[in-house]
């Protein structure tokens, strides 16, 4: 287990369980939204942002742990990948958190990523764009999405693990607490 993909619907906690995975694993953590988004809620282009992804991965032959997947990235990640874990928690967990978060984040106006100046504001989440609705469109759509995946052939590498609540998450963690980092797992 070193080459690392965590996945989910948004507000399951996929970027806190990636920096947390890659901490205890040595490895490098990547934040596909970081890499994604430019200033002003601007996408980076296919191709600048698959340069920087392919980047991230190239500077990271100890292994890596990607957080987050879109359509676009899979063939990249995937075939390099050697697991996927997926945060498949219910979709009120999912809400409350994505609620909770959007709303500090709102009230904090921290920047979102490090290589952006994007805040979340009261506009956005009121709007077409908002994430809340994003994910009453998405989270039925990835579930079959995911369950999909872990079955096709294709991806028959990859060593898929479902974690479908918090509990899970953490004991799974705690558990790499014994695992010696530098043994193929």
């Amino acid at each position: 287990m070193k080459f690392i993909n965590i996945i989910g619907t948004t507000g399951s906690g996929k970027s806190t369980f990636a920096r947390k995975l890659a901490q205890k694993r040595q490895l490098q953590d990547i934040e596909l939204d970081n890499l994604l988004w430019l200033d002003d809620w601007q996408e980076s282009a296919d191709e600048a942002f698959f340069c920087k992804l392919k980047s991230g991965m190239e500077a990271a032959p100890a292994g890596w742990v990607i957080d987050n997947l879109y359509t676009r990235s899979i063939e990249m990640i995937w075939s390099q990948a050697d697991t996927v874990i997926w945060l498949d928690y219910s979709f009120s967990l999912n809400l409350y958190r994505l609620t909770k978060r959007t709303l500090w984040r709102a009230m904090s106006q921290k920047p979102l990523w490090e290589n952006s100046n994007n805040r979340e504001n009261w506009k956005i989440m009121l709007s077409r764009k908002s994430i809340f609705l994003w994910m009453l469109q998405k989270y039925p759509q990835n579930k079959q999405r995911y369950a999909a995946m872990m079955q096709d052939p294709e991806y028959q590498h990859i060593q898929f693990i479902r974690l479908t609540s918090p509990k899970q998450a953490q004991e799974f963690l705690k558990r790499l607490s014994g695992v010696n980092c530098n043994k193929k797992a």
